[in-house]
Protein backbone atom coordinates (compact mmCIF):
# COMPACT_ATOMS: atom_id res chain seq x y z
CA UNK A 1 0.00 0.00 0.00
CA UNK A 2 1.52 3.29 -1.10
CA UNK A 3 0.60 5.93 1.46
CA UNK A 4 1.53 9.58 1.82
CA UNK A 5 1.26 11.72 4.96
CA UNK A 6 0.74 15.46 4.56
CA UNK A 7 2.96 17.61 6.79
CA UNK A 8 2.02 21.19 7.70
CA UNK A 9 3.83 23.62 10.01
CA UNK A 10 2.45 22.62 13.41
CA UNK A 11 1.69 18.99 12.54
CA UNK A 12 2.85 16.77 15.41
CA UNK A 13 1.38 13.33 14.79
CA UNK A 14 3.00 12.42 11.49
CA UNK A 15 5.54 10.08 13.12
CA UNK A 16 2.83 8.26 15.06
CA UNK A 17 0.87 7.79 11.85
CA UNK A 18 3.93 6.72 9.86
CA UNK A 19 4.82 4.13 12.47
CA UNK A 20 1.29 2.72 12.52
CA UNK A 21 1.18 2.45 8.73
CA UNK A 22 4.60 0.80 8.56
CA UNK A 23 3.82 -1.70 11.33
CA UNK A 24 0.66 -2.88 9.57
CA UNK A 25 1.63 -2.56 5.91
CA UNK A 26 5.36 -3.23 6.14
CA UNK A 27 6.01 -0.20 3.94
CA UNK A 28 7.12 3.25 5.08
CA UNK A 29 4.79 6.05 3.89
CA UNK A 30 6.05 9.11 2.04
CA UNK A 31 5.99 12.50 3.74
CA UNK A 32 4.28 15.17 1.64
CA UNK A 33 5.03 18.87 2.28
CA UNK A 34 2.12 21.32 2.43
CA UNK A 35 3.62 23.41 -0.40
CA UNK A 36 3.82 20.46 -2.81
CA UNK A 37 1.78 20.94 -5.97
CA UNK A 38 2.11 17.43 -7.39
CA UNK A 39 1.38 14.10 -5.79
CA UNK A 40 3.33 10.88 -6.34
CA UNK A 41 1.43 7.73 -7.23
CA UNK A 42 -0.43 6.83 -4.02
CA UNK A 43 -3.18 4.56 -2.77
CA UNK A 44 -3.87 6.57 0.37
CA UNK A 45 -3.33 10.13 1.61
CA UNK A 46 -3.36 10.75 5.36
CA UNK A 47 -3.75 14.14 7.01
CA UNK A 48 -2.56 13.61 10.59
CA UNK A 49 -3.16 15.45 13.84
CA UNK A 50 -1.49 18.48 15.32
CA UNK A 51 -2.03 22.21 15.09
CA UNK A 52 -1.54 23.15 11.43
CA UNK A 53 -0.41 26.77 11.18
CA UNK A 54 -0.93 27.07 14.94
CA UNK A 55 -4.71 26.66 14.51
CA UNK A 56 -4.98 30.39 13.84
CA UNK A 57 -8.37 31.63 12.60
CA UNK A 58 -10.03 28.23 13.15
CA UNK A 59 -8.58 24.77 13.58
CA UNK A 60 -7.65 23.55 10.11
CA UNK A 61 -8.79 26.71 8.32
CA UNK A 62 -5.35 27.74 7.04
CA UNK A 63 -4.26 24.18 6.31
CA UNK A 64 -7.33 23.73 4.08
CA UNK A 65 -5.95 26.41 1.75
CA UNK A 66 -2.39 25.06 1.47
CA UNK A 67 -1.23 24.30 -2.10
CA UNK A 68 -1.24 20.53 -1.57
CA UNK A 69 -4.93 20.57 -0.67
CA UNK A 70 -5.84 21.30 -4.30
CA UNK A 71 -4.17 18.02 -5.15
CA UNK A 72 -5.87 16.24 -2.25
CA UNK A 73 -9.29 17.49 -3.45
CA UNK A 74 -8.62 16.22 -6.96
CA UNK A 75 -7.29 12.91 -5.60
CA UNK A 76 -10.49 12.47 -3.56
CA UNK A 77 -12.67 13.52 -6.50
CA UNK A 78 -11.03 10.78 -8.61
CA UNK A 79 -11.96 8.21 -5.97
CA UNK A 80 -8.71 8.18 -4.04
CA UNK A 81 -8.67 7.15 -0.38
CA UNK A 82 -8.10 9.90 2.20
CA UNK A 83 -7.90 9.59 5.99
CA UNK A 84 -7.99 12.66 8.24
CA UNK A 85 -7.38 12.26 11.97
CA UNK A 86 -8.00 15.03 14.52
CA UNK A 87 -6.58 18.17 12.87
CA UNK A 88 -6.77 16.22 9.63
CA UNK A 89 -10.53 15.82 10.12
CA UNK A 90 -10.78 19.55 10.80
CA UNK A 91 -8.88 20.29 7.59
CA UNK A 92 -11.13 17.98 5.55
CA UNK A 93 -14.23 19.81 6.78
CA UNK A 94 -12.67 23.23 6.23
CA UNK A 95 -11.75 22.14 2.68
CA UNK A 96 -15.36 20.96 2.14
CA UNK A 97 -14.17 17.47 1.32
CA UNK A 98 -16.30 16.25 4.23
CA UNK A 99 -19.44 17.96 5.56
CA UNK A 100 -19.86 19.74 8.87
CA UNK A 101 -17.45 21.50 11.20
CA UNK A 102 -15.54 20.92 14.42
CA UNK A 103 -16.35 23.42 17.19
CA UNK A 104 -14.90 24.03 20.66
CA UNK A 105 -15.46 21.10 22.98
CA UNK A 106 -18.68 21.35 24.96
CA UNK A 107 -16.74 21.72 28.22
CA UNK A 108 -14.56 24.47 26.70
CA UNK A 109 -11.37 22.66 27.64
CA UNK A 110 -8.74 20.60 25.87
CA UNK A 111 -9.38 16.87 26.18
CA UNK A 112 -6.48 14.48 26.70
CA UNK A 113 -8.06 11.17 27.61
CA UNK A 114 -9.24 7.88 26.18
CA UNK A 115 -12.68 7.52 24.62
CA UNK A 116 -14.73 4.53 23.58
CA UNK A 117 -15.94 4.34 20.01
CA UNK A 118 -18.61 2.12 18.49
CA UNK A 119 -18.27 1.03 14.88
CA UNK A 120 -21.44 2.03 13.05
CA UNK A 121 -20.55 1.01 9.49
CA UNK A 122 -18.29 -1.95 8.73
CA UNK A 123 -18.61 -1.73 4.96
CA UNK A 124 -15.83 0.76 4.21
CA UNK A 125 -12.11 0.35 3.56
CA UNK A 126 -11.50 2.05 6.92
CA UNK A 127 -13.82 -0.10 9.04
CA UNK A 128 -14.04 -3.58 7.50
CA UNK A 129 -11.63 -4.95 10.12
CA UNK A 130 -14.41 -4.60 12.68
CA UNK A 131 -18.05 -5.61 12.78
CA UNK A 132 -20.82 -3.07 13.26
CA UNK A 133 -21.40 -2.69 16.97
CA UNK A 134 -17.80 -3.42 17.96
CA UNK A 135 -16.44 -1.08 20.64
CA UNK A 136 -12.80 -0.04 20.89
CA UNK A 137 -10.72 2.50 22.78
CA UNK A 138 -8.78 5.40 21.27
CA UNK A 139 -7.08 8.49 22.73
CA UNK A 140 -8.44 12.01 22.38
CA UNK A 141 -6.16 15.05 22.13
CA UNK A 142 -8.12 18.08 20.96
CA UNK A 143 -9.77 21.32 21.97
CA UNK A 144 -12.05 21.58 18.94
CA UNK A 145 -13.65 18.19 18.45
CA UNK A 146 -17.33 19.00 18.87
CA UNK A 147 -18.73 17.79 15.54
CA UNK A 148 -21.67 19.72 14.15
CA UNK A 149 -23.50 19.90 10.83
CA UNK A 150 -26.77 21.23 9.47
CA UNK A 151 -29.91 19.16 10.11
CA UNK A 152 -29.95 18.16 6.44
CA UNK A 153 -26.30 17.05 6.57
CA UNK A 154 -26.87 15.07 9.76
CA UNK A 155 -29.94 13.41 8.22
CA UNK A 156 -27.88 12.48 5.16
CA UNK A 157 -25.02 11.07 7.25
CA UNK A 158 -27.40 8.98 9.30
CA UNK A 159 -29.68 7.94 6.45
CA UNK A 160 -26.84 6.96 4.13
CA UNK A 161 -24.91 5.04 6.78
CA UNK A 162 -22.00 7.48 6.66
CA UNK A 163 -21.41 7.69 10.40
CA UNK A 164 -18.33 5.52 10.77
CA UNK A 165 -17.75 5.83 14.52
CA UNK A 166 -19.77 7.10 17.47
CA UNK A 167 -18.75 7.99 21.03
CA UNK A 168 -20.25 5.58 23.56
CA UNK A 169 -19.79 4.25 27.07
CA UNK A 170 -17.39 1.35 27.61
CA UNK A 171 -20.24 -1.13 27.26
CA UNK A 172 -21.30 0.36 23.92
CA UNK A 173 -24.27 2.28 25.29
CA UNK A 174 -25.04 5.55 23.49
CA UNK A 175 -25.77 8.62 25.63
CA UNK A 176 -25.31 11.80 23.64
CA UNK A 177 -25.86 14.07 26.65
CA UNK A 178 -23.44 12.31 29.01
CA UNK A 179 -19.97 13.95 29.14
CA UNK A 180 -18.28 10.64 29.95
CA UNK A 181 -19.90 8.97 26.93
CA UNK A 182 -19.74 11.92 24.50
CA UNK A 183 -16.83 13.94 25.91
CA UNK A 184 -16.73 16.79 23.40
CA UNK A 185 -20.50 17.13 22.93
CA UNK A 186 -20.61 16.12 19.26
CA UNK A 187 -23.97 16.06 17.51
CA UNK A 188 -25.39 12.54 17.53
CA UNK A 189 -22.18 11.58 19.41
CA UNK A 190 -20.41 11.42 16.04
CA UNK A 191 -16.71 10.60 16.28
CA UNK A 192 -16.00 9.88 12.60
CA UNK A 193 -17.73 10.10 9.24
CA UNK A 194 -17.39 8.90 5.64
CA UNK A 195 -17.75 10.69 2.33
CA UNK A 196 -20.57 9.85 -0.07
CA UNK A 197 -18.41 7.24 -1.82
CA UNK A 198 -16.98 5.98 1.52
CA UNK A 199 -13.42 6.64 0.31
CA UNK A 200 -12.73 9.60 2.60
CA UNK A 201 -12.86 9.18 6.37
CA UNK A 202 -12.42 11.78 9.09
CA UNK A 203 -12.33 11.10 12.82
CA UNK A 204 -11.18 12.99 15.91
CA UNK A 205 -9.69 10.22 18.12
CA UNK A 206 -6.22 8.80 17.41
CA UNK A 207 -6.31 5.09 16.47
CA UNK A 208 -2.69 5.33 15.30
CA UNK A 209 -1.60 5.54 18.94
CA UNK A 210 -2.99 2.09 19.66
CA UNK A 211 -1.27 -0.05 17.03
CA UNK A 212 2.17 -0.99 18.35
CA UNK A 213 1.88 -3.96 20.76
CA UNK A 214 5.15 -2.93 22.39
CA UNK A 215 3.50 0.27 23.60
CA UNK A 216 0.24 -1.20 24.87
CA UNK A 217 -3.23 -2.04 23.53
CA UNK A 218 -3.78 -2.41 19.78
CA UNK A 219 -7.41 -1.30 19.60
CA UNK A 220 -6.69 0.98 16.63
CA UNK A 221 -4.97 -1.62 14.46
CA UNK A 222 -8.12 -2.81 12.62
CA UNK A 223 -8.42 0.55 10.87
CA UNK A 224 -5.01 0.09 9.30
CA UNK A 225 -5.39 -3.62 8.56
CA UNK A 226 -8.71 -2.76 6.91
CA UNK A 227 -6.95 -0.29 4.62
CA UNK A 228 -4.17 -2.72 3.71
CA UNK A 229 -6.62 -5.51 2.91
CA UNK A 230 -8.82 -3.17 0.87
CA UNK A 231 -6.13 -1.29 -1.04
CA UNK A 232 -3.47 -3.93 -1.66
CA UNK A 233 -4.59 -6.00 -4.63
Amino acid sequence: MKAGIVLFPGTNRERDMAQALQIVSGQAPQILWHRDTKLPSLDLIVIPGGFSFGDYLRSGAMGAHAPIMREVREFAARGGYVLGVCNGFQILTEAHILPGALLRNAGMRFLSQDAYLRVENDQSAFTSGWKSGDVFRAPLAHGDGNYTASPAELDALEGEGRVAFRYVKADGTLDETCPSANPNGSAHAIAGILSENSRVCGLMPHPENMVDPQLGPTDGAPLFTSLVESLVK
